[in-house]
């Protein structure tokens, strides 16, 4: 494992487009399944890293707090599951099943979407308005595996509802930290490490 901080994209950058599997249901996920919701929750993840763990529970709560609002959330994972098969989109559906998410969890084989976002950890999370323009990056909240503070969600939370408030967002976003993403060989992007 080593620990890596999201890139902090620059705000106001426009959601880059996707087309991706959900890993339960099949069916081909995009920027246009979200027509219509005033907000959109990228998050990138995986099944493995101790970091996720931590917070599964917290991305639970979320699919269910903002299940029926302007609030969409997709999650993504873009390891490498021939040398991380617990990240293999079977293992991604069954902890989609488990953890009970009400969202799609997509599995970029290609790890073209998780360069598009520059994505960098596990997790990492990008918040975008109604215009799909990157409101807020960065953490979750101050927990981590090690640090015995509780798991809340805090700073996503107040970004989500200042956003469907349309209230400013605001611009002091920590960035989150986690596992790095699990690049192919000779498939690192250029901006990481």
């Amino acid at each position: 494992m080593v620990l890596t901080e999201s890139t902090m994209l620059s705000l106001g950058t426009k959601a880059p487009d996707f087309a991706l599997p959900d890993v339960v249901s099949g069916k081909t996920v995009s920027l246009d399944t979200f027509t219509g919701k005033s907000a959109l929750l990228v998050i990138f993840l995986c099944q493995h890293c101790p970091f996720v763990k931590h917070v599964r529970e917290e991305f639970t709560r979320l699919g269910k707090d903002y299940e029926n609002s302007a609030l969409g959330i997709v999650a993504i994972s873009a390891n490498d599951a021939g040398k991380y098969p617990d990240d293999s989109p079977e293992s991604l559906k069954n902890m989609a099943l488990t953890c009970d998410f009400r969202f799609p969890v997509c599995y970029d084989e290609s790890q073209e979407t998780a360069k598009a976002y520059t994505a960098a950890c596990t997790p990492d999370f990008f918040l975008f308005d109604g215009d799909r323009k990157l409101v807020y990056r960065g953490q979750l909240d101050d927990s981590r595996p090690s640090n015995g503070l509780p798991v809340t969600g805090k700073d996503l939370r107040q970004a989500i509802e200042a956003v469907l408030t349309k209230k400013p967002v605001p611009t002091n976003q920590k960035p989150s930290v986690g596992c790095n993403i699990k690049w192919k060989p000779g498939n690192e992007p250029s901006y990481y490490g």
